[in-house]
Order: C-alpha cells, then structure tokens, then sequence
C-alpha cells in the first residue's frame, strides 16, 4: 500500500504549486517510504508517497497509458493484475511497466468507469483524463483502503490521510458534532462524515467523479442478500468445496509480490485457516507474526503454538505489557485521526512494527471471516433474541444469553432481572434493521452522558435514523441474521476495524496487509447462502469449519470463538509513562476543549482511581474521552505546530 494526495483546480485558478504537493505527500511518508512522485498541469497535481512491492523498480507513480492522456495515482493492490494485463495486451494495450497500477489506465481506455468490475483488489485510485478534464475518485468495495476529501477555496484536495490535507487549510479544523455523535453509537463515524468539519470519506463501493465544476457521486458495489429466501442451492459438501475453492483461490492471488510475504497468527479458526491455505500453496517456508498479552484472560499463546507446530512455521512474536499500552497510545490518535472507544489499535502498530523489524512488508490477515461468515456473538445474541421476542414475557427463553456469556456471575433472580434490563432492548421491534444491534449501541450510547450541554447543543437529529436513511431497498425483506451482517460491514468493520484498527495500525509502520475473507467473490457467494450454513443453532462459521477441519487441529476448529482484546483502564493506572491522561482529563483542560462536561469526566476519573470502575461501561467512557481529547490536542490544539506549512513548502513539526 502507499499514499495518495491531490488538488483539483474547480473554478480555474492559479496552478497548482510543486510544494503544495510535498506539503501533502510529507505526511505520507510512513505510507510510503521507498520514493515520492508527482504530476502537474494546469488543472490539478497528483502526488504519490511509494510502499514497494510489486515491479519495485519500475512501478513509480503517478503513471499514465501510451499517450500520457490518462494518468493515476493509486494506493493498494490489484490481485488479479496478471490476468488482467494478458487481457488488455490481447486487445492492443501496450505496457511500459510490470506493475499492478498501469492495468488501472489502460482499463480506463477499455472500459471508462466500469473499469472498478474488473478490479479484485484493495484500493484507493485518483484518475486525471487530461482531455475530459475529468477527475474520477475510486474506493474499493468493503472500504480496506482510506481517502478523505475537501472543498477548499474553489479547490477540491484529496489524500490517503486527513492529516495530508490539513497543511492546505486556512485554519485549524473543527470537530464534527455529529460525527462524534455517531462514533459514540457505532464506534466509527458513518460516511462521508469524519471528526473534521468539512471533510469528508469517499464511502466504501463509491465512485465520485468531478468535471467541469459538479460533483456526482455512484456507489458501484455493495452487500445484497437473496429476497423472500431464494438462497444459493446445493448440498452441504458442494456449497463447502466452493467455498473452500474460492478462499483458496483468495490466498493464492494475495500471495503474489516481489517482495516477501508472511501471515498475522492469533490462534483462532480464522488467521489458523489463513495460515493453513497460504501452508497449502507450497511456498517457501510460511512466516508467521503474533502479539501475546500479559494478562492471561487476554493470551491466546497456546493456541498460536498449535498452529506454529502443525505448519512447521517460522515464527516471530511480541508480548504486549499493559503499561506499553497506555504509553502508546498518546501517538495512536495521530495515527487513527478519530477517537476510539477500546484501546486495541495499539497492539496492533506494536505488532505491524514486529513484521517490519523482521523485514517483512507485506501480511496476510483473517480479518472478516466474523462478518462474512457469521462468526460473531452479537449474531448469536440476535438468534436468542429473536426467539425471546416470540415470548417477551417468558421467564426462561433470557436465560439463553448465559450459554452465550458464561462469565456473566449471577444469581438467578439477579441473571433474569439483569438479562432482561440490558438484552431486553428493542424486544418490541424483532422486524427492524438494527435488531441484533440494538443492545449493543445503547451500551456505547452510555458514553453520551458525559457530553457537554455545548455539544449537545449542536447535534441535530439522531444517529441511528441517519443511518436509517442509508439503508438499500428491500431489506425488510431480508433474513433477519442478514440484516446484521448488513449492519456490522457498514458500521464497525469499515469505519473501525478496516481503518482504526487495520490501515492505520499497518502503515504507522509501513506495513501493507491483506484480507483474503474481504475478496468480493467470497463475499457474494457468502452473502447467498442460508444464514444457517454460516450459524447452525449457535454453532458460528459452520460451513467454514466443515472446509477447515480435514487441515487444522480440532482444539482449534472447537474452541469458542474468542473476541481480540487489549488492556483498557489499566494500561492507564500501572505506572507508565501516561502523565498526559491525568492532564487531558484535568476540568481546566475538559473546560477549555468544550466537548464533555467537566464534573461528570472528574467523577469518573475519580472513581477509577478509587478502584470502583464497572467494567464495559466505564472502560469505554474512559477510552472514548481520553482519545477525544487527544484527538483535539494533536489536530486542533497543536494545529500550528504540526501541521503549519513554512515558507519552504515543509511541515512544521512532528515527521
């Protein structure tokens, strides 16, 4: 993966400045530390900060077709890039390059817009057609891969990262009220919207294309299911093979680089399947990468063991002390560029940073198997509630979710009257969308109480009827396990997990990853199942287990799914260096940043010095403030010092 940026010319202005674009591209650099490149003319300037890994001598960009009348500039991967490039030759293209990128432009001349349905990649492209004056935008399908955009001074500049655009602004940015107001519902903002005012997120599947002036924007690709039950035919084992062919054939293309390749190894079913299909390619000797925590509740080193021995693997591991965490993650907002309510990013850069240590750039990850194949508790938890909701009053059917939360220590009488509280939510509404989600959300929701009645007083309307809105057509007529798999791609798994927690954690380090389970082909024969091949009872990822068990050990195919974890409240009261929490949620500082109120943050931090925090609810309020305020120290706060442009077109501040 790389970084992108640009400026588009709207309006006929002067054009663009050569360190303008270095201005932008500097704030890449960790994304692309192996070279800079750049395009100008009269109307825009494109700038590219290179990771290589395919064609590393000459893949440079920006890159343009035979007559230099199209040029691109282009974050990510293009897996099906060989067979692609046989095809367009067939047809007359002539390439210059061995790279994935130019099979971008020469599909451009063959197919115009369409060229997004020949991709099977990751990506963020920025294409120019110097003769239409035509600039066209692309993200791919489930939103892997990060771009931003903004209006500015009849300009419209574009970047990988936010903070690449923030060198160009006239001042320092804004919060978004309502973006944080739905990060504190969903976990992440919903696209465009970002935590800065005025700009926004091309949304995952979308294609926005600007000329002469107007913006249009297309989604080209999204998540379907079959209506009124018209599910894919076949017996069990026909349906498994195809499965099994086709995250085979997903691996087999994520493997292809000219630089080494190895794995992310956490010992659950679905990096263990991963590991197990790359093992199957008869590569070289497979190379695996894990982190282990010093919490036991939190290590899942034995399991990874497993794996190690069972694929002969060579291996490399960190282990993650609760202290490192909280000293951490003061820079980890730099990096996420949005609050995050858990502090599991941070893990995450410490491991991406292993990988490149041990001079590795690229990895594979089993990221969305939970949400492609059902793998999910909050899946299960909605199977159980749409049996209850059948019988609100029963006093036996809430007793279910103990089966699912065994950990939960309670009474009978307290486990009814609890279950029925906090699982009970929205039992009257067993037809909506956001069923399974329900509990869920009002838990994170819980984090709003500690909002200033400044804030409060921006927000307009209400979260979830946003995103309401958003909601395809015929979804009522969906499979209600359906409806949350909907739900979760397009809340928690592309704006945090992908971005907060992926991307972002990655490149602080230089590191691409890739995500064979987010390949679209498995996607749509996935998403054309019956849910009961992906959930038989509550048994998760049931047809994905019938393809793995003949190859992994069975302790890993039985062994319940356990959810990735990092130290929270602790990692910011174990002696580390974690000054600045105490500061940050000082009421002098809450005050002067506006956006909670003071008292209630000060009575929280109080009661988490005492010992008394409770658990989720408290863990999440204090992660969600703490990183709301960094997010202000580093982007508004300290705007000038990081971000300011001097008169020799460099960033000031932080590298």
């Amino acid at each position: 993966m790389c970084g992108i940026a640009g400026i588009l010319n709207l309006n006929g202005g002067p054009a663009v400045e050569q360190r303008e674009l270095e201005s932008m591209v500097d704030r890449l650099y960790h994304r692309g530390p192996d070279g800079h490149g750049f395009y100008r003319d009269a109307h825009v300037g494109l700038g590219h900060a290179r990771l290589s890994i395919i064609d590393l001598e000459g893949g440079r960009q920006p890159l343009h077709n035979e007559d230099a009348s199209v040029w691109v500039v282009f974050n990510g991967e293009i897996f099906n890039y060989l067979e692609l490039r046989a095809e367009l030759i067939a047809r007359g293209h002539r390439f210059a390059t061995q790279s994935d990128t130019e099979v971008i432009v020469h599909l451009y001349e063959e197919y115009g817009d369409d060229l997004v349905h020949h991709l099977n990649g990751q990506f963020a492209i920025a294409l120019w057609d110097i003769p239409r004056k035509r600039l066209v935008l692309v993200r791919d399908r489930v939103g892997i891969l990060p771009l931003f955009y903004t209006l500015q001074n009849g300009r419209l500049l574009f970047a990988s990262e936010i903070k690449a655009i923030l060198p160009l602004l006239d001042a320092a940015p804004r919060l978004n009220a309502t973006a944080l107001d739905e990060l504190m519902t969903f976990w992440a903002p919903l696209t465009p919207h970002t935590l800065f005012e005025g700009i926004e997120e091309v949304s995952p599947g979308q294609r926005i294309v600007v000329q002469n002036g107007h913006i249009t924007r297309e989604t080209y690709w999204d998540w379907s299911f079959p209506i009124d039950g018209r599910y894919r035919q076949g017996t069990e084992d026909e349906l498994a093979a195809e499965l099994g062919e086709l995250l085979v054939d997903a691996t087999r293309i994520r493997l292809r680089a000219d630089v080494p390749v190895g794995a992310y190894l956490s010992g659950g079913l679905d990096s263990s399947a991963l590991v197990s299909m790359i093992h199957r390619q008869g590569t070289a000797r497979l190379r695996t990468f894990s982190i282990g925590f010093e919490d036991e509740g939190l290590d899942e080193s034995g399991f990874q063991q497993q794996m190690i021995r069972h694929v002969n693997a060579d291996h490399s591991s960190i282990r993650c002390d609760t202290a490192r965490v909280g000293e951490a993650f003061f820079d980890t907002i730099l990096r996420t560029e949005a609050p995050v309510l858990r502090t599991a990013p941070v893990p995450m850069s410490l491991l991406s940073g292993l990988v490149r240590e041990q001079g590795y750039k690229v990895v594979l990850t089993g990221e969305g198997s939970d949400e492609v194949l059902g793998g999910y508790d909050l899946f299960k938890e909605g199977k159980i509630r749409q049996f209850w909701a059948r019988n609100a009053d029963s006093s036996w059917r809430p007793l279910l979710i103990k089966r699912l939360y065994p950990y939960l220590n309670l009474t009978q009488a307290q486990g009814l009257t609890y279950l029925k509280s906090f699982f009970g939510t929205g039992l009257d509404q067993p037809e909506s969308p956001f069923f399974s989600h329900m509990t869920r959300w009002q838990s994170t929701a819980q984090c709003k109480v500690f909002f200033s009645e400044e804030l409060g007083a921006q927000l307009r309307g209400d979260a979830v009827e946003r995103l309401a809105g958003g909601l395809p057509e015929g979804i009522q007529r969906w499979h209600p396990f359906n409806r949350g798999q909907y739900v979760e791609a397009h809340t928690l798994m592309s704006g945090y997990l992908l971005c907060s927690q992926g991307d972002r954690m990655l490149m602080a380090n230089s590191v691409e990853g890739r995500f064979p389970f987010l390949d679209h082909r498995v996607i749509e024969f996935a998403n054309q199942l019956h849910p009961r091949h992906k959930m038989r009872v509550l048994n998760e990822k049931y047809l994905l287990k019938r393809v793995m068990r003949p190859y992994l050990p069975e302790a890993i195919v039985a062994r319940h799914k356990q959810p990735y974890r990092a130290p929270d409240i602790p990692a910011f009261f174990s002696g580390g260096k974690t000054e600045y929490v105490r500061e940050l949620l000082s009421p002098e500082v809450v005050s002067r940043y506006g956006y909670f109120d003071a008292a209630k943050v000060q009575r929280l931090y109080q009661k988490i010095e005492r010992g008394r925090a409770i658990g989720y609810k408290d863990n999440m309020a204090l992660v969600g403030i703490l990183s709301t305020q960094l997010w202000h120290y580093h982007f508004v706060e300290r705007f000038h010092e990081n971000f300011r442009v001097d008169g020799s077109g460099l960033v000031r501040g932080l590298g």
